[in-house]
């Protein structure tokens, strides 16, 4: 079994081994171990399950070396686990990893999150702006300082290991992972590395090192990933191996020769090929060139992507150089395959002992053969330290460096708190949409204000910061008023999504939602001054926003800090201005809504705003009014001849829900969701990409349901052709054995068809 190996084409790659992690007594110990290991443990070692697909007993009977906690899953299914559950569930596979009833020497488990902005799938948890807006702080001193804030909340819960930093330097802002990436260009991201690795696992060679509240660190997704082909994610990138270095291999540079032990395979492909099969970048380059003696973990089932795998047989990409499977459901029969392809010759042992190798090399590095029990660590169990006052304050402040002015007319901001302000827009008091993705759940939907304890919306801190001043804000989401408001502040943008299911065709905001502009322009008609304030993952092409408002503010998705926000809108103090605002663009402005790739250093370089662009209030700059032809249009007014109810997640706006007897609405988030009865449960699955599907159970615990519904009107006059249909993907993997209906119900009415027979007539297994 041959993966891919392409020659380098005379490109040398820099060798970046960390001189603090070297130690060849660690090294003995680990000969030693090897030398008392099976086939079955050493494989067991490399595999990953996801929490809710396996337990205790089957860590330690099949001496599995890790889980993670997927976007959206938590003990017991539970959002608003607390910190004892998570230190409960920790203990329970630590201490099943330590006793596998065979009397051989344990080997500890470890234990992943994606802890991508702050430890964003903890209730309670600090969010800190995702990392396009930290890009725009310029800070490498207060990018380490947030990673190490994560890591002690990280630590608090008994958790080992971040999935984080991502690195990707991102070309196309059509991706819909462009809010992971600090910049377009490779410069934050070379600066920004090595900060985050050492924020999180302190500096190496120093007895800080992994010690207790540091975690270990994840450079991802190598490589490439940012410079997929139109933005697709999990696309293909054409860069030249030059390319490949120069723009997307930089962050790596530094955040190996900062030590971190982790790396993450990408799921794009290079010239065709997968990444996650690719020996020559995996092993020729990251593991020979670059020296990095760690783990090469795959992404989400990544290795079944690649031609003639599949996620139960991952041989192309161990013989790559992937040292362990993140094999979050079936990784019972991967576990199975692997083995068996080790006795049949499909796999060499010796790469099988490598990688076992460089999995227990982390774990000793990681001192978790000496700290014990999770619960028993120091920080363990620190309840204080998830969204402490400290962590809060830093993550104000990061908001507060993040956010970028475009647009000051007249010198309105800073605005005087002592006013009546109008504060309109959906984006005003949803915490949840100013965290954005990989909040709570994977996609950060399903989320209200109760899920964000001791957080402020933007609203919040606007309310807060006016009346201490003797001014009143008020909130009205369509902006409607019964005081004529002396400036009214309009908070609005994306909403939240995560990976491929963020992607755009256009970078076209209003064509999307017009309803802003709309709003934006009926308060100005008014003769009212308003204040823009967009919260994006991306750079957008804003123009007949930009030309509706009188100052205009990206505000990113600043998190669980909405008060930094409001700092920057009124950064008076007595007249003096406090805080001024110091953001500049790390990624370029389009001028056009088809410019979606805009990088400085291009030969035809040329944006509305300039990487590097921000005002402070003082500048004396006035934007010209800008064209609002959207040459989007089209494209925009085609799709809207069909309507997605489902691409991956929920699209906008309808949301997926399950019910039954006992509760009739319970939303679906994250990797499973049961109804409160028990009578349906349902879990993300993979279909062609990463959680792109959605697996139904019934159980006979009563009737069940599974619907989508919408929280507002939905007009379906534009789908009126003269056939008009619902179309969906369907594997059947047990035939019913119950009535199944379909059912589509409004306001004036239901309709409603068996759809049993049907069913039952499917061919089972395919879609």
């Amino acid at each position: 079994m041959e993966s891919q190996s392409t020659p380098s084409a005379n490109v040398l790659w820099p060798r970046c081994v960390s001189a603090g992690v070297a130690d060849p007594e660690l090294e003995a110990r680990l000969d030693e171990l090897l030398l008392g290991m099976t086939l079955e443990q050493k494989v067991g070692q490399m595999i990953q399950a996801e929490i809710a697909f396996v337990t205790p007993a089957d860590v330690r009977r099949h001496h599995l070396g890790a889980v993670l906690n997927g976007g959206g899953s938590f003990p017991g299914g539970d959002k608003h686990a607390s910190v004892a559950d998570w230190l409960a569930l920790a203990d329970g596979f630590y201490d099943a990893s330590m006793d596998d009833g065979a009397g051989r020497a344990p080997i500890p488990i470890i234990w992943g999150t994606d802890a991508v902005h702050g430890h964003n799938n903890t209730f309670g948890a600090t969010i800190f702006p995702h990392n396009i807006g930290l890009g725009a702080t310029g800070n490498p001193a207060l990018i380490r300082d947030i990673a190490a804030a994560t890591a002690r909340e990280v630590a608090a819960t008994g958790i080992d290991w971040a999935f984080a930093p991502t690195l990707a330097v991102v070309r196309d802002d059509r991706w819909g992972r462009t809010y992971e990436g600090f910049s377009e260009d490779p410069e934050i991201v070379r600066a920004y590395a090595g900060p985050m690795v050492e924020g999180l696992q302190g500096v190496s060679g120093t007895r800080e090192f992994l010690a207790a509240g540091k975690v270990i660190a994840t450079a991802k997704h190598f490589i490439g990933d940012g410079g997929a082909e139109q933005g697709r994610d999990q696309g293909d990138n054409t860069a030249s191996e030059e390319e490949l270095l120069r723009i997307h291999g930089q962050g790596y540079v530094t955040a190996l020769a900062a030590g971190a032990q982790t790396v993450m395979a990408a799921f794009n492909s290079w010239h065709g090929h997968k990444v996650h099969g690719h020996r020559y970048l995996l092993t020729g380059v990251l593991k020979e060139q670059m020296g990095f003696d760690g783990i090469v973990v795959t992404d989400w089932n990544g290795f079944g992507q690649i031609a003639g795998s599949s996620n139960t047989s991952a041989g192309h990409a161990i013989n790559a150089g992937v040292d362990m499977l993140m094999a979050p459901e079936d990784w019972r029969e991967l576990l199975a395959n692997t083995i068996a392809q080790v006795r049949g010759g499909e796999i060499s042992t010796q790469r099988i002992d490598d990688a076992a190798r460089r999995i227990l090399r982390v774990k000793l590095r990681a001192g978790l053969f000496e700290k014990g029990r999770p619960s028993e660590r120091r920080w363990a169990g620190a309840t204080a330290e998830l969204g402490s006052p400290e962590h809060r304050a830093l993550a104000r402040r990061a908001v507060r460096e993040s956010l970028v002015l475009l647009k000051n007319d007249n010198g309105i901001l800073p605005l005087k708190p002592d006013l009546n302000v109008l504060v309109a827009g959906d984006g005003a008091d949803d915490i949840g949409k100013q965290c954005g993705g990989w909040t709570l759940s994977w996609q950060g939907t399903g989320n209200d204000n109760s899920d964000f304890p001791g957080a402020t919306s933007i609203f919040q801190g606007i309310r807060i910061a006016v009346a201490e001043a003797g001014g009143r804000a008020e909130l009205s989401s369509d902006g409607s008023f019964v005081d004529r408001p002396d400036v009214a502040i309009v908070v609005f943008g994306e909403n939240p999504y995560a990976e491929g299911q963020g992607d755009r065709d256009t970078l076209s905001y209003s064509g999307e939602a017009p309803a802003d502009l709309e709003l934006l322009r009926r308060l100005k008609t008014a003769g009212i001054p308003v204040v823009a304030v967009l919260l994006t993952g991306r750079p957008l092409w804003v123009n007949p926003e930009l030309n509706a408002c009188d100052a205009f503010v990206v505000a990113w998705l600043p998190g669980s800090e909405g008060d930094g926000v409001a700092d920057m809108l009124f950064g008076t103090v007595e007249g003096q201005v406090v805080h001024d605002f110091a953001g500049r663009l790390s990624f370029s402005w389009p001028v056009d809504a088809l410019q979606t790739s805009v990088n400085r250093h291009d030969a035809d370089y040329a944006p509305l705003f300039p990487y590097g662009y921000g005002l402070r209030c003082a500048d004396e700059v006035v934007l010209e009014r800008l064209s609002e032809r959207d040459s989007a249009a089209d494209i925009i007014r085609k799709r809207r001849t069909e309507m997605r109810v489902f691409d991956g997640r929920a699209r906008h706006p309808f949301e997926l829900c399950i019910g039954d007897h006992i509760e009739a609405m319970t939303p679906v988030t994250g990797v499973t969701t049961t109804s409160r009865g028990g009578a349906i449960s349902v879990a993300t699955i993979d279909k062609d990409v990463q959680g792109a599907a959605i697996r139904v159970r019934w159980t006979d615990a009563g009737q069940g349901r599974i619907y989508f519904r919408v929280s507002e009107p939905c007009y379906l006059e534009q789908l009126a052709g003269e056939e008009p249909c619902l179309i969906m993907a369907i594997r059947v993997e047990e035939l019913p054995d119950s009535p199944v209906t379909f059912r589509l119900a409004r306001a004036s009415g239901t309709a409603s068809h068996d759809i049993t027979s049907l069913l039952r007539e499917l061919p089972q297994g395919s879609w």
